[in-house]
């Protein structure tokens, strides 16, 4: 099919529904959906986003205001991963419990609602993937009308792009939990640490970015992953002493760059990084 019949398509099967909830991050994938299930149900579309402490305050406040430009009706529900020890113990399939519990408050909801359908943002670009959230959806009956009307990744981009939306072209974004390893505890105290760690890279105009989190018996190492066409300009002296001076304040005792730069799962295998050292004094070894 081309693009503009897969589009069509997408559009058929959101009216086929009558009526959705969107589960919606305010990422490429559930803000395309969303904008397009309103587009086709009107007030029958509604989104609804998961609050918790694994998603970042401006990630929250962009998606509310992306709803609120759109007119797409939005509910915050704050989800209950953070009471599940499964979830906190951080396994290979973390996610399936994120999306256990989100889905878990969606479907009363829309029962009470009378709502006939939950859709979520899988396309099929995620065909094949590691992704225990999608175990989640198929015992929950969720909906994947990207995936089904056979939409890649790119082409939501594109189709984004056509649609004015601001994140057609927005950096991939994963909860934070994602950058603590497998099998490290997730608590909130390291997330928030995450996050202004890594909006303090954001804010020098880094847009690939995530900091991940490893606990070592002295304490706390921050590993630095950038876009590798970044790299030279984090790497810069100046910049990279007053990077590691802020993330030592953040509570950091280490703070390294990662020489590979951004890869997903990258919490699954560590490589050797460039160390700038404790308390902000940079060195490489």
């Amino acid at each position: 099919m081309t693009l503009d019949e897969k589009f069509i398509r997408l559009q058929e099967i959101l009216r086929g529904y009558g009526s959705c909830l969107v589960a919606y991050s305010g990422g490429v994938d559930s803000v395309f959906l969303a904008r397009v299930a309103h587009d086709v149900l009107g007030e029958r579309a509604q989104a609804v986003i998961a609050d918790s402490p694994s998603l970042p305050r401006r990630e929250l406040a962009e998606a509310e205001a992306i709803a609120r430009q759109y007119g797409i009706p939005l509910r915050v529900l704050r989800t209950a991963e953070f009471s599940d020890p499964q979830y906190l113990a951080n396994p290979t399939n973390r996610c399936y419990f994120c999306k256990h519990a989100l889905f878990s408050e969606l479907v009363p909801l829309a029962q009470r609602e009378g709502v006939a359908a939950i859709v979520y943002g899988e396309n099929a670009s995620d065909v094949g993937d590691h992704r225990p959230g999608a175990q989640a959806a198929t015992e929950f009956a969720v909906r994947a009308p990207l995936k089904d009307a056979g939409l890649t990744k790119a082409e939501i981009r594109e189709l984004s792009g056509r649609l004015g939306l601001p994140t057609a072209d927005k950096p991939q974004m994963a909860c934070l939990s994602s950058r603590i390893p497998t099998g490290e505890a997730v608590t909130p105290e390291k997330l928030a640490w995450i996050e202004a760690a890594e909006y303090e890279l954001r804010d020098r105009g880094f847009q690939d970015v995530r900091v991940r989190h490893h606990e070592l018996k002295q304490g706390a190492l921050a590993r630095i992953e950038v876009g590798p066409a970044e790299l030279p300009r984090l790497l810069e002296p100046e910049l990279l002493k007053a990077v590691a001076e802020r993330l030592t304040a953040v509570g950091y005792l280490f703070v390294t760059v990662d020489a590979a730069g951004y890869r997903r799962g990258s919490t699954n295998g560590v490589t050797a990084p460039i160390t700038l050292g404790g308390r902000g004094a940079p060195h490489t070894s």
